[in-house]
Order: C-alpha cells, then structure tokens, then sequence
C-alpha cells in the first residue's frame, strides 16, 4: 500500500518537462551495489537490508567497517571496478570523486542497471525519495532534484498527519485480504468494502484498541460479506477547540474528513466545517440564548438513531466536549443504547483565548489556582457560590457570561472580591475576529456594551490580565482594547 508524491525533474526535452515515473521496487534477494562512504550511506544501507537485498558496499581503503549483524551485506576496501556490476539490479554512486560516479553512472546506463548518483538528478536514473514509513505503507516524497530540502520539510508534515497506527491497520488489512478477494470476485465490490471498514469504526480499533480486537473485527466484519446483518455505526464526540481549525488535534482532523454525518455545534467555527468530507450530511444543533435548533434530549437521540442506521458520526463540539459541552449526557444516552463511541478532547476555550489573548490564567506572582464557571442566567439570575471566587490569588474563568456580565461583576464585589480586581472579555477567541476588552470589574460591563459584543466570548476575572499588556502576541486583522 503506498502513495508518491513528486515534483516535476528539472530536465527539458524539446521544451516538455520530463516527470519521473513513480515506483516502488522488490529487491529481496537481489544484489545491490554502493560505493562511497558519505553520511548518508549508512542510512541507504539499512535501508536496503531492510527491503531483503543483498548488499555490496565498495568503501575507500581505510575506512571503517560497521558491524551490520546481517550475512545480507558484504564490505570490500578498495577502489570500484565495472566488474561490481555484474548480476546487479541496482547501484547507488556516493563517492566523494565526481569523476567516479559520473564513470560509475555510464557503467550502469550501459548494463541497463538502475543508478542513483549523489547530488547529480541530471545523470541519474531513479531518484531516493524522502520516506515516511508505516510499514507495509510507504509515503515516498521526492523533489526530482529541484528541491531536495522541500522533500525533508513535506515529509516532517505528512508524519504528523500519518499516525504510526495506520501501520497496525496496514497489516490487519492484508492479514484478510485474501479472504475478502474470494468472497468478492469484483474488484468494484472489494473496494467498497474496504473504503467502508477503513473508514468507519473497525479501522478506528487501529487508534483505539488493541492488533487482536482489531483483528477480530475486521474478521467479523469478512464473515458477514453476503449476510443482512445490519452494521451499527459509530460516534466520535470530538472537541473543536476555541475556533482556529490549527488547534484541531490530528485525532480530531481525521474523523471530521471521514465522517458519514457531523452534527455540529453553534460554537464551531465556518473554517473548521469547511474540513468535513465535501459529501458528508451537515446536521445543525447549536443551541443559543433562548433560540435552541435542536433540543438536548433530541440531539441525544439523533446520535443514537444516525448510529444505528450503520452511519459513522463525528459530534462536532466548540471547545472541549466534556467542560460546559453537555458531552457526558450525549455519551450516557449512547451507552444505555449500547452505541459505540469515542472522545476527542479538545483545547477548551479558557485555554486557547486566553493564550490567544495573552492572558497566562496562573501566575507565580498573581495566581496559584484557576476555576472554571459558567454564567448561564437560569430564570434570569446567575447562579455561583460567590463566597468561593473570593480568593485574590484565584482566576476566574467565566464561560457564556456576556448576557449576565453586569450581574457577574456586581455580584463579585457585593460578596468582597474587590471593584479593581482585573478582567477581560475576550471575544471570538483565537480567530482573526478576536476582540480583547480590559477593564475591571467595575468598569468592563460599561466597556463591553459601548463595543457591541457578539458571543462566543470567555469572561477572565484576576490580577493576570495586568500581564496582557506585555504578554500580547497575537494581533488579527480586526482588534480592539480598551485600558484597565
């Protein structure tokens, strides 16, 4: 199973450009000849022996002899001849003499031998692409001499959306493929069902569970191709962090692009939808002040209902599911109903709007602890333990407060907390629309009403928001701030 990615070779033919032909080659048992000892050598070697080839490695006179612990790999000192060629299927030219490996190059042309040449694309006739290796799935990047650099950089990036677990899922797969070839002759039929249970919640095990589970269900899985049995689906709870679509977590990127359905949240923001897969069924369920589209104990079962339709279905939160998401009742409902799912947490809001922001929420010098409230009006009046929030080296973290702002505030200082104390709404969070009004509590109501303030906004109550100030660092497009 692979996939290669390149870049046009840097050579013109009657003002065409000459694309390299992408390949991958089955060396076991076949000879292999390298000459030179660069630092990368011992990488090719290793990466040769690691194919099954039999490798011969011509080094100067004097050079080093590396312990390799396999009978694959034969080690001469000594100058290069053409007779290295012979019974060879492939040469790799590192030699610091250019002279060598332009000679070494016209050798291999002649023999019909492919021939890599280091930092010389123009006489070579395969190139080493940069490898991300899940084994038996291979991502081969390769510049065609243009940019060997870009290769290296594209291949840092592919790794990071490539989890090592898709290795486990590679195997599995082949483990059964034989099987489900028999069962379905047609070469259309097989890839439906493949594309299905790698994307639906038996490859998921390869995240989530252990190689036997996943082996079992995907054995399962083989055993009911022909049958009715109707497959239930799956649901992934997944955080969709504060708004920027850079703070998804890579978990959290994968299921949205491969979901069936989303049902998504009013604090999901427009660039994280546009993410999903481009015929995925976009569901609405956000929930505002007073004007909810879909209510909980509906949505509750709108999951359960899409699963059991053998859907696969990603819960697309704002935030993290689980502090102020009503996550746990959406899972609850699910277990009961005996509905698989997972949780993807996310960076919840305090965290990313106040980075974003500038805003540390502890603080050697101002704070020792952090708490996390809501400021839903409950038959219009905010409902707190204020006699708790009034410890000075405490921040406060106020979720959906804007409505209840001016009854926050005045409700702190009645209880104690000083009138001075520091605080800041912070408004569209870690967008290029985030606002940052500083005030006190005596002042901010007054400050955000004067800014026509659009939710979602996270309200930060503390001595810390005296460090923005010097700690601002992000700057988007439209940004306003009013003085403590």
């Amino acid at each position: 199973m692979v996939l290669c990615l390149l870049a046009p070779h840097p050579k013109r033919i009657n003002d065409t450009t000459v694309r390299q032909y992408p390949a991958f080659l089955q060396l076991r048992d076949r000879k292999c000849l390298i000459v030179g000892d660069d630092p990368n050598t011992d990488r090719q070697v290793e990466s040769l022996l690691s194919c099954g080839a039999r490798v011969v490695w011509i080094k100067p006179a004097g050079a080093a002899v590396a312990a390799h612990g396999n009978d694959r790999i034969t080690t001469h000192l000594r100058d290069w001849c053409e007779a290295d060629l012979e019974d060879c299927w492939l040469a790799i030219a590192n030699s610091e003499d250019p002279q060598l490996n332009a000679a070494i190059a016209t050798a291999c042309e002649t023999r019909r031998v492919l021939c890599h040449v280091r930092s010389q694309p123009e006489i070579s006739s395969f190139a080493i692409p940069a490898v991300v290796d899940r084994s038996p799935l291979l991502v081969a990047i390769n510049s065609g001499g243009v940019s060997p650099i870009l290769s290296r950089v594209l291949k840092s990036k592919i790794e990071t959306l490539i989890p090592a677990a898709y290795a486990n899922l590679a195997k599995a797969v082949g483990r059964h493929r034989k099987r489900v070839s028999d069962k379905l002759p047609r070469i259309s039929d097989r890839s439906h069902f493949w594309h299905a249970l790698i994307n639906g919640p038996t490859g998921e095990l390869a995240f989530n569970a252990e190689a036997n589970t996943l082996d079992t269900a995907i054995a399962q899985a083989v055993d009911a191709i022909g049958t009715n049995t109707t497959t239930t689906g799956h649901v992934s709870l997944v955080g969709a962090g504060p708004g920027d679509p850079d703070l998804l977590t890579f978990r959290a990127l994968r299921l949205v692009q491969s979901a069936d359905v989303v049902v998504y949240d009013r604090l999901v923001s427009p660039e994280i939808l546009k993410l999903c897969r481009a015929d995925a069924q976009m569901i609405y369920a956000g929930k505002a002040r007073a004007n909810h589209a879909i209510e909980q104990g509906s949505i509750n079962q709108l999951l359960v209902d899409l699963a059991a339709a053998g859907q696969n279905v990603v819960r697309l939160k704002g935030g993290d599911p689980f502090i102020f998401g009503r996550g746990g009742e959406e899972i609850e409902t699910l277990a009961h109903q005996n509905i698989g799912f997972q949780v993807v947490p996310g960076i919840t809001a305090a965290a990313g709007c106040a980075a974003f922001g500038g805003i540390p929420l502890t603080h050697r010098d101002h704070a020792q602890s952090c708490v996390f409230v809501t400021g839903h009006l409950r038959n219009g009046e905010v409902n707190m333990n204020w006699q708790d929030l009034q410890d000075p080296t405490q921040t406060i973290v106020v979720y959906m407060g804007l409505v209840g702002l001016k009854t926050i505030c005045e409700s702190l200082v009645d209880n104690g907390r000083a009138a001075a104390t520091p605080a800041a709404l912070i408004e569209q969070g870690t967008t290029q629309s985030q606002r940052v009004l500083c005030g006190t509590l005596e002042t901010l109501p007054e400050v955000v009403q004067k800014a026509a303030v659009n939710p979602p906004t996270l309200l930060i109550i503390g001595s810390v928001v005296t460090l923005r100030d010097k700690l601002a660092w992000f700057h988007p497009a439209q940004k306003s701030t009013a003085p403590l």
